[in-house]
Order: C-alpha cells, then structure tokens, then sequence
C-alpha cells in the first residue's frame, strides 16, 4: 500500500498531495488576498508586519521568501534592502506567485528574483541566505522535516529562519469559538466570495493538522536549528517559530 499523508482531514498517497495543494492555490489565487482579509478581519496584515519587524533584516542581506505566495512580507521586506542586499521570492505554485511578481513589479521592486521550487528540494546552493522566511506555507508541504532540513541547508552560518503559521490557541475557551469559525463561517466565505467552499474547507482541516508550537520547534531543531523559540500572537492563533544556524 502507497504511503499515506493527511491532506486536510482526509488521507490521501505521499505522492498526490502536492497536486492537491497545487489544486486548492490554482483555485484561490484571483481572491486570495480578499479572502485573507475576510478571513482574519485584516488582522493577517498586523501578524506579518510584526514578523518583519522582528526578522533583524540588514541592507546587505540575502533573502529567501518561501510560500511567497502573492509576496505581501516581499512587499514589507524590499525597500529595506540596498544595492548589496536582495531577495528571492519562491513558491510552489506559479499561478500565486505570477500574482506576487505583477504585485512587485506595479511596487518598482524590480531587482527581486522570482523562482518557482519546491521547499522540500530547494534549487539553492549551500549557505546562501542571511534570513529566510516562510509565512502560512509550511502546514501545506507534504514532508515538513525535509522542508525545515533544506532551509537550514540554504541559510547561511549565523543565518535566522522564520516560519510564521497557524498554531494551537492556548485558551480552551476561544480554542471552541475558533473550531465554531473555522469550520462553519470559512468554507461558506470561501464559496460566498471566491465560489469554492471546497479549498477553504480544505485550509481550515489543514490548519488542525499543523503541528502545534512545541512540536514545530523540537522540528526545528530536528533540521539543525539552535537558539529555538517562537511567539503566539492572538492566543496562538498563529505562532512565529525563529531557529539560528550556528556559525
């Protein structure tokens, strides 16, 4: 029997899952940004600017953006680099990042690379990045270990990832109210405003099956990391995880 991964709640072979998430980003690429802010009341904008404001970004550095998506922290991140710095833009599925790219390119970030790879075998030499960056990407690739093991790969010594992503919520009592929200107002928002109950069904079932914040970070340091922590941010409804390569 082929190798089964979950894929939301349902199980499906190793090697279909990405073909799905390939389908549910192809599916939501046109209202994806609409529907982030539907979905979280904007409140997705204050996560990712504060992310950034704690990433240590320098104007020299190298960056990689992964799960780049429609490049909202690219956006945040380029005009902090100079001549000497630069960053890399990089997703899965090419129909969200054709819509990063435009995004960049209507912002006159024209120096930034746009490169459409697979976090889990990364077209990158060794040691190539100052910070690396993954927001809300990580709970849809289908091997994560080996995702956060090629990140460490390509960061640099004394290089800093960042993954930002839906976690557990630490209060019993919200976590109930955020259960009633995810799986009864977003599939219907989603087939309300983008005509795809399916993919947001599929996005709340994906964000359960996340690993929570402690298990993310024993992950981490799996792949190498040190210097392991991360923050919740709105009760853990998302959590930035920062891991260090040691020099």
């Amino acid at each position: 029997m082929a190798k089964q991964i979950d894929f939301g709640f349902q199980q499906v072979d190793w090697a279909e899952k990405a073909q799905r998430v390939k389908g549910v980003f192809d599916s939501v690429a046109p209202k994806y940004d609409l529907m982030n802010d539907l979905m979280s009341g904007g409140i997705h904008r204050l996560w990712k600017r504060h992310a950034i404001d704690t990433l240590g970004l320098l104007p020299h550095h190298q960056v990689l953006d992964l799960a780049s998506g429609t490049c909202d922290l690219g956006l945040r991140m380029a005009p902090m680099l100079n001549a000497h710095g630069n960053i890399t833009l990089s997703d899965i599925n090419e129909s969200m990042l054709s819509i990063g790219r435009n995004r960049m390119i209507d912002a006159g970030h024209l120096r930034a690379e746009f490169v459409v790879s697979d976090a889990q075998a990364l077209p990158f030499a060794d040691n190539s990045f100052d910070r690396i960056t993954m927001a809300f990407g990580l709970r849809n690739v289908t091997d994560k270990q080996q995702a956060l093991n090629e990140l460490h790969r390509v960061l640099k010594p004394n290089g800093m990832l960042m993954v930002v992503e839906f976690s557990k919520v630490t209060d019993p009592l919200l976590a109930k109210g955020y259960d009633w929200y995810s799986f009864n107002i977003l599939p219907q928002l989603g087939e309300l405003v983008a005509n795809d109950k399916e993919s947001y069904q599929y996005l709340a079932e994906s964000i359960r099956m996340h690993p929570d914040q402690e298990t993310l970070a024993d992950m981490f340091r799996t792949a190498g990391m040190t210097r392991v922590s991360y923050e919740n941010l709105t009760v853990g409804v998302v959590a930035i995880h920062k891991g260090w390569k040691t020099a």
